[in-house]
């Protein structure tokens, strides 16, 4: 008697499966892109050398807003508390910076004025971010009202254009970016 077979049940070759699944493998990994934090774009000054000691630099106190951070996030700002949000500490910034001698208490010039920022070792990222950012906003608005252009305008200036280039060169030309960020400290009011 004659053995019928099933045509229906016939073996898939899977040696060419995982050939596949390797090379899907190798076109993920060499075509994804892995995004890198950035951080923020500061100059470092160069390492101080130890058998040198630090120079000497004389500063008139009226020059320096001093910002001071604590590790429950809350603001020392010219020695007094802040307790407004964190958003409205641009306008005595700008305020400060553009002074030029009028008031007593404030800096003497743009060209002399430094705005100082102290934070202690427990202050949270987020809160120490955003304060650069309020800080670095002043900045481009006394520069944009300087040369006549809204802070929006100004962020835009096409550094490729010349007449560009110029505004933005003549925005900052008496308006050197002075900001001091100090080592942190570990305790509230030491260190």
């Amino acid at each position: 008697m004659a053995r019928s077979r099933n045509k229906g049940s016939q073996e898939i070759n899977s040696g060419s499966m995982a050939d596949i699944a390797f090379l899907l493998l190798i076109f993920f990994l060499v075509t994804t892109t892995i995004a890198s934090d950035k951080g923020l774009p500061l100059i470092l000054p160069p390492k101080q050398d130890p058998n040198v000691p630090p120079p000497e630099v004389e500063f008139n106190q009226r020059n320096i807003f001093k910002i001071l951070i604590n590790s429950n996030d809350q603001l020392l700002v010219e020695d007094e508390p802040f307790t407004d949000d964190i958003t409205t500490l641009k306008n005595p910034i700008k305020r400060f910076l553009t002074n030029n001698g009028q008031d007593p208490t404030l800096s003497d010039s743009p060209k002399d004025a430094v705005v100082s920022v102290k934070p202690e070792r427990g202050t949270s990222y987020d809160v120490y971010i955003q304060l650069y950012d309020i800080i670095l906003a002043a900045y481009n608005e006394c520069y944009a009202e300087k040369v006549g252009l809204t802070p929006d305008q100004f962020r835009n200036l096409d550094l490729n254009n010349p007449r560009e280039k110029a505004l933005y060169d003549q925005a900052r030309e008496d308006f050197p970016r002075q900001i001091s960020i100090a080592e942190p400290t570990k305790t509230a009011g030491g260190s």
